[in-house]
């Protein structure tokens, strides 16, 4: 399973980016193969419509199950995630990638 973090830098210990859309970077763990790799998504940061599912189509072309993030997405891109089937966990945003992960795994975080 892939797990994507909305994130401000492209290391564990980097913060949770509390955006969705505009987020600078996502950071997607593969649970099996227990790599990380890193989506740039610098190039929507400064548009002004339709960030948050062209992030959205983004996840979705890296078959990310589950998203964590801080305030969560907006009502376009949220509905393209849930169509998606990715489920969304919410409330990540004074956390580090390390630290919202292991609230993933502990079921510390709300669905959104």
């Amino acid at each position: 399973m892939k797990i994507a973090f909305s994130a401000r830098g492209k290391e564990w210990e980097d913060a949770i980016d509390p955006r969705f859309g505009r987020s600078e970077y996502f950071l997607v763990y593969d649970e099996e193969s227990q790599e990380l790799s890193v989506i740039d998504n610098r190039d929507v940061v400064q548009e002004a419509h339709g960030a948050g599912p062209r992030t959205a189509q983004r996840l979705l072309d890296e078959k990310v199950s589950v998203l964590v993030t801080g305030n969560g997405p907006g009502g376009n891109a949220a509905g393209v995630l849930s169509r998606a089937g990715i489920k969304v966990y919410a409330g990540a945003g004074a956390m580090s990638i390390r630290e919202a992960y292991q609230a993933y795994k502990a079921g510390k975080l709300p669905l959104y």
